[in-house]
């Protein structure tokens, strides 16, 4: 972290923040970093694009009637809310929920805390689900981690027949030559103090985009997830790091967990 003295209404004056969430879903930790007095530096490690709409209608169809629609991202209901016609319709993590509701749509499971598959898997609604029909609207197959198969896997072993539909696809974005060396020039002037990761996926796509140097010094900045798999995935490949877990993927519980750091970094120093 830096020296420059902070404030009770700026806690991060003078701390970087590499953030590396989808541009497009950035902006409110980006302004929430800025305003508590820290620079936000935008370096999105995942693209997010549709899959073709054609071929999604064909999916939805060729699926039997769902009982419940289960939707695991924002994404999921920007490019899938259509193909849950008549299912209840349920969300993982508030912005997933709040996304439903902005939309015009009820959502009829909603674990209202918690962001995660268990969250939602402790729902009333979703312990009686034998012989009811399960569609969990998602990312493109292989793509979503262990949390998104810990949903359908208990979710069968409670008697749900789960079918998944993919309406969008996560790919490695392109990185320009500037933008590269932009990152490793802040990192190399001390002006990257934090990392925000929000999966497992985010931490792998960051280590293979990031310039030969910035990748060797992972272990050494600040990891801030909301994801306990993202902490055990870190701490598998960065011993020596110090991964700190957010409360949920909320920005202002991202920016909490970044300030808590930097109270604890200025203690020791």
């Amino acid at each position: 972290m830096t020296d420059v003295p902070s404030s009770p209404a700026t806690p991060l004056l003078g701390v970087g923040v590499l953030v590396t969430r989808p541009r497009a879903q950035a902006s409110e930790l980006v302004e929430t970093i800025v305003r508590k007095g820290g620079t936000a530096i935008c370096f999105p490690v995942i693209d997010i694009v549709p899959r073709d709409e054609v071929e999604v209608t064909a999916a939805a169809a060729a699926l039997p009637s769902a009982d419940i629609a289960i939707f695991v991202s924002q994404n999921a209901v920007e490019h899938g809310l259509c193909h849950a016609a008549g299912a209840a319709k349920a969300a993982i993590g508030s912005a997933t929920a709040n996304a439903i509701r902005a939309a015009g749509e009820t959502v009829n499971i909603d674990p209202g805390r918690g962001y995660d598959s268990e969250s939602l898997l402790a729902e009333a609604a979703l312990r009686d689900v034998s012989g009811k029909q399960v569609r969990i609207i998602r990312g493109g197959d292989g793509q979503q981690g262990s949390g998104r198969e810990l949903l359908a896997d208990t979710l069968r072993e409670r008697g749900a027949i789960v079918n998944y539909l993919p309406v969008y696809e996560r790919r490695l974005p392109a990185v320009s030559a500037d933008q590269l060396l932009e990152v490793e020039t802040a990192w190399r002037d001390g002006k990257i103090n934090a990392i925000t990761l929000m999966s497992v996926e985010t931490l792998n796509n960051l280590a293979t985009l990031l310039p030969e140097w910035c990748a060797e010094q992972l272990g050494s900045v600040a990891l801030v997830t909301p994801a306990a798999r993202v902490i055990k995935e870190a701490l598998g490949h960065y011993p020596a790091s110090r991964p700190a877990l957010a409360s949920g993927p909320q920005a202002t519980a991202m920016v909490d967990a970044i300030i808590a750091i930097q109270k604890n970094t200025e203690i020791e120093h």
